[in-house]
């Protein structure tokens, strides 16, 4: 098991303390040992002083000879002692602040791609832990901005792409009208009425990137209140019939939920799920005699919506994206269909929000249906 910076630390000091302690303390007691011989002679009889004298010469020469060759074994041991402990400790320290170095060079430089690898579990094991977390999160927040940059950018492209056309046709319509072109009363009610559909997409355009702001910064103006479902839904399609009859599309709407059956949902955000899966249905239609169907059902706790249109249809590969941000079956701008490409996700944001979900099945050259189901309100009994 790996050891902690302090404990290491600690460690390599007693060993640079206890090894030339523990020297010092066998010199000692082999001084020790020699003395006690050197006690030892001093009862000889004096008929041997003479030869004890050479001996003690002898003896005293080899005690210096020892003392230094135990001080120099002595130095050679702390130095050894020395350099492997700070080379044991240095490494410790050492290896991680290169990687430290190296990862901050890298950062630097913008590059977020590498990966850090770590071992131990030290302070700088987990220093090093910390600094790969944090690249992580950065990166994941310089991926992210660079999304929304790019959600931004397209969708100014999309809006702007969107107003020039109604805009372009409004100016030609009034230019029309000062040149004197429409003069006949049809001809100035055509072009009037022209202008007010042209002014209306360019409202609802307008209205969709509003809504889009409060959405990314979750403002989005709930106001929830109890809504008799057969109620609202009538006079929804009552205002979308005429709508509908001017771009010569039929609406055929079937409601099958009791009259008493009521939701918890904000009326004018409910309106607008209905209005953009509409406006999706109207923009694609491909046929002469489009229909639209607007069908109500009770589905046990809940209520299903179900809009269907007989247009060109979703192709498999993209159905599973309709719902995203900025997401675009018909990836050419050149085509006439126009929208900022955010109302099939304002659609989920809205349901989201109200507690309910959306979903979408179609079939190419047949039709799309929009799906979309809230829960039904219920009385809770007052305990008696």
């Amino acid at each position: 098991m790996l050891m902690k910076l302090q404990n290491r630390i600690i460690i390599g000091f007693l060993m640079v303390v206890l090894v030339p302690v523990l020297l010092l303390m066998a010199t000692l007691y082999g001084f020790g040992q020699i003395q006690a011989g050197h006690g030892g002679d001093a009862q000889m009889p004096e008929s041997s002083y003479d030869i004890s004298i050479e001996g003690s010469n002898e003896s005293t020469a080899r005690v210096r000879l020892m003392t230094k060759d135990v001080l120099f074994v002595v130095l050679v041991i702390m130095i050894f002692t020395s350099l492997t402990v700070g080379s044991w400790i240095y490494r410790s320290v050492a290896a991680p602040l290169v990687k430290l170095k190296r990862a901050t060079n890298n950062i630097k430089e913008g590059n977020l791609d590498f990966i850090m690898e770590v071992d131990g579990d030290d302070e700088f094991a987990e220093l090093c832990r910390d600094f790969e977390e944090m690249r992580k999160r950065l990166k994941e927040s310089t991926e992210e901005k660079i999304v929304l940059d790019k959600e931004n950018k397209e969708l100014i492209s999309n809006i702007s792409h969107d107003l020039k056309t109604p805009i372009t046709a409004v100016k030609g319509y009034v230019e029309g009208i000062m040149d004197g072109v429409a003069d006949t009363p049809e001809k100035m009610d055509r072009y009037i009425r022209t202008i007010y559909n042209k002014t209306t997409e360019m409202d609802h355009l307008i209205n969709e990137l509003t809504f889009y702001s409060k959405i990314d910064t979750n403002r989005i103006p709930y106001t929830f209140s109890k809504i008799r479902v057969n109620d609202y839904f009538d006079d929804c399609v009552e205002e979308l019939g005429l709508e509908l009859e001017v771009k010569g599309i039929e609406l055929v709407y079937a409601n099958y939920v009791d009259e008493d059956v009521v939701i918890i949902a904000d009326g004018e955000q409910l309106g607008r799920v209905v209005n953009n899966i509409i406006s999706n249905s109207t923009k694609y239609m491909n046929k002469s005699h489009g229909i639209i169907q607007l069908r109500v059902k009770d589905v046990g706790d809940f209520i299903q919506v179900e809009i269907e249109d007989n247009g060109k249809g979703i192709a498999a590969k993209d159905l599973a994206y309709i719902f995203d941000r900025f997401y675009r079956t018909d990836v050419s701008r050149n085509s006439s269909k126009g929208g900022s490409g955010i109302g099939l996700s304002i659609v989920k944001k809205i349901m989201e929000d109200h507690g309910g979900k959306v979903w979408a099945t179609s079939r190419e050259g047949i039709g799309t249906i929009m799906y979309f189901v809230l829960r039904k309100y219920q009385e809770v009994p007052a305990d008696e």
